[in-house]
């Protein structure tokens, strides 16, 4: 394990990890959003802590220059991550999420870091097939829609001004979505779990299959929900981020 101190102030961090646990589930945002995303989950489930992960250009880390693209973030991220890997691990990405979340597994085994023991992907396509995203095909005014409606499923009314800096998030991380491309699959060192959301409009159970490709073992579980009901943490998949323990 790599050495250092287990209580880190990070911009990466919204919350410094605390000592004491004895595993860490870390969570990587879908595109548009931030640390914020996972405001409603526990701090830990058990003795396993619970560490949001914050990209630069959202939320308080607005000021900070954006990531650009997948292989800069996991660049970055997996310095922040170095103290931090002295307790057995999971990375949880949900959607767009899920790929920087990949891309890091592959950098920290590139710096014979510790890597996870689980890396728990939900309702996103594999890397090779991320460009058929569909918010990726949608316009400006498209996406200010999809926006306004995200905040209305979640019992917020829109502001213009809310919206227009959600879009701008928005707009800057589907640009790196879209310059992403891994057009053949390179396995991770860890089994991989891919979670379908039952009620899931966008992303079916057979658009996820791309992922059976990317490590030596890959577990496919459906949860009920939809596509943003992660952000509630129900029980379905508070045992997957406990279970690979």
């Amino acid at each position: 394990m790599t050495p250092g101190p287990t209580t880190v102030a990070s911009p990466w961090f919204v919350r410094p990890p605390a000592a004491g646990h004895a595993a860490r589930v870390f969570g990587f945002p879908f595109a548009g959003s931030g640390a914020s995303a996972f405001s409603a989950w526990p701090g830990a489930l058990g003795d396993t802590e619970i560490c949001p992960v914050q990209f630069p250009g959202r939320e308080n880390r607005l000021a900070h220059p954006h990531y650009g693209t997948y292989e800069n973030l996991a660049a970055g991220l997996a310095e922040a991550l170095r103290p931090l890997l002295d307790v057995p691990y999971a990375f949880f990405g949900h959607c767009a999420g899920a790929l920087p979340a990949y891309e890091t597994v592959l950098r920290l085994a590139e710096l014979g870091l510790p890597t996870p023991a689980r890396l728990i992907v939900s309702g996103q396509p594999a890397p090779h097939d991320a460009s058929r995203d569909r918010m990726l095909s949608l316009t400006e005014p498209e996406l200010r829609t999809e926006l306004g409606s995200f905040l209305r499923g979640r019992g917020i009314e829109p502001r213009p001004d809310m919206v227009d800096l959600g879009l701008m998030v928005l707009l800057r991380d589907h640009a790196a979505a879209a310059a992403y491309r891994r057009t053949e699959p390179v396995p991770v060192p860890c089994p991989v779990v891919v979670l379908h959301w039952r009620d899931d409009p966008d992303v079916s159970l057979d658009q996820l299959q791309g992922w059976r490709r990317y490590a030596d073992s890959v577990e496919f579980l459906t949860v009920d929900g939809g596509h943003y009901d992660f952000m509630d943490a129900p029980d379905e998949l508070r045992n997957v981020l406990t279970r690979w323990r």
